[in-house]
């Protein structure tokens, strides 16, 4: 296949195009295994038996055009397909090593295992403090000592601290896009969850608030597990450890970013990276 776009013609076509996945994704302990997953929105294919590692405590991407399955896989990991009605899957994804699509799996318990920020910020409506320690709430954690050192810890983790220590009894709807977000993180964060899954965190962001979302992801490598969706090729690269590009429901090459955007395997990664198509 010499010309770029012939993998990607073969995709379009409908026909099996094999994956590169580079050793370096390999050899790192996974979070999370994505092992053969398809996904059909009742007759319409999502997902071709997408199967990659995500490495434990680093930050993977998922890069792509627009409607190539990204924002799908990420809402697998925690099940929110399930609340559509014509949705079959085949395959599994293993969170820690526990099937997360394994009949006995209570996907309530599986939720709290995970933070899920989405695309717009959606801070609960009461105050700054009771977001940031809903999920010890609802797990019956009632001692002030314990919810006070998980508010700051996490306030502190999302860089939002000293922003907004001196108002944490105000509504968390009053803080700024950008703030809110950031407070959103601090809520995921706190629940310690296993792998952290960010839909698009920036795209209902202004530059400013979107380059302090990004500082945060970065201050976050190392620390936990997480796996962003996102459309914006220089916030990849910035800010993740493995990126996997993604193309019509299928996973086309994952590798290191530096890899993936320097010198990656294909030519078709190479051409959607540098902004010849897509």
């Amino acid at each position: 296949m010499n010309n770029p776009a012939d993998r990607l013609v073969a995709v379009a076509a409908g026909k099996e195009v094999p994956s590169e996945v580079h050793q370096q994704v390999l050899d790192e302990r996974p979070v999370l295994e994505i092992d053969r997953f398809s996904l059909w929105y009742g007759t319409k294919q999502a997902l071709h038996s997408i199967t990659m590692p995500i490495s434990h405590n680093k930050v993977t991407a998922l890069v792509g055009p627009s409607g190539c399955g990204k924002s799908t896989l990420l809402r697998s990991v925690n099940r929110l397909n399930d609340l559509v009605p014509s949705v079959r899957i085949t395959g599994d994804m293993r969170l820690n090593g526990d099937s997360i699509y394994d009949p006995s799996m209570d996907v309530i318990d599986l939720r709290k295992r995970m933070g899920m920020v989405f695309q717009k910020p959606n801070p609960f409506p009461m105050s700054i403090y009771e977001n940031v320690v809903y999920s010890l709430r609802i797990d019956g954690e009632n001692s002030r000592g314990v919810l006070d050192e998980v508010c700051e810890l996490s306030l502190r983790g999302a860089a939002l601290w000293d922003e907004v220590k001196d108002r944490l009894a105000d509504s968390a709807v009053g803080l700024s896009g950008g703030q809110q977000q950031r407070l959103c993180i601090a809520r995921a964060i706190a629940a310690e969850p296993e792998v952290l899954l960010l839909d698009e965190p920036c795209s209902a962001l202004d530059p400013i608030a979107t380059g302090k979302v990004e500082d945060l992801i970065q201050e976050l490598r190392g620390r936990y597990s997480v796996l962003i969706v996102t459309h914006n090729m220089q916030q990849a690269s910035r800010t993740s450890d493995y990126t996997a590009f993604m193309y019509l429901g299928r996973l086309i090459e994952y590798g290191p970013t530096t890899e993936i955007f320097t010198k990656p395997i294909l030519r078709e990664t190479e051409a959607y990276v540098t902004g010849r198509f897509g």
